[in-house]
C-alpha cells in the first residue's frame, strides 16, 4: 500500500507483478499533488526490496522536478544491494 502520512510517501506491504501498476499509480497521484520537493519516501514497511519495487521507485522519481524530487529512507538491505549492483546510488538520494 502507498499512502501519504506525516508529509511522507509511505510504502508498505509488497510490490509485486500483481499490484505494481496499482502501487505505481497510487504513488504517482500523491507525487502529482505535491507543491514542494523533495518528498521523502519511507520504505520501513516495505516487505520485499525487489527489482520490481525499485523500478516503481525509479518511475516515481522520473515524475518529479529534474528527476531529483524524492529522498528515500529506510531502504531494505536487499534493495540497497540491487541499487549498488545497478550503479544507481548516485541517482537515488538516500537518507
Amino acid at each position: 500500500m502507498v499512502q501519504y502520512l506525516n508529509q511522507q510517501l509511505v510504502v508498505s506491504g509488497k510490490i509485486d507483478f500483481e499490484n505494481a501498476e496499482q502501487q505505481y499509480q497510487a504513488g504517482l497521484a500523491i507525487i502529482k499533488k505535491q507543491q514542494s520537493f523533495p518528498l521523502v519516501v519511507d520504505l520501513t514497511e516495505l516487505e520485499h526490496g525487489s527489482t520490481l519495487a525499485l523500478a516503481v521507485l525509479v518511475q516515481w522519481l522520473r515524475e518529479t522536478p529534474k528527476n531529483t524530487g524524492l529522498h528515500f529512507k529506510n531502504v531494505p538491505e536487499k534493495m540497497l544491494k540491487i541499487i549498488q549492483a545497478c550503479h544507481l546510488q548516485d541517482d537515488l538520494q538516500m537518507i
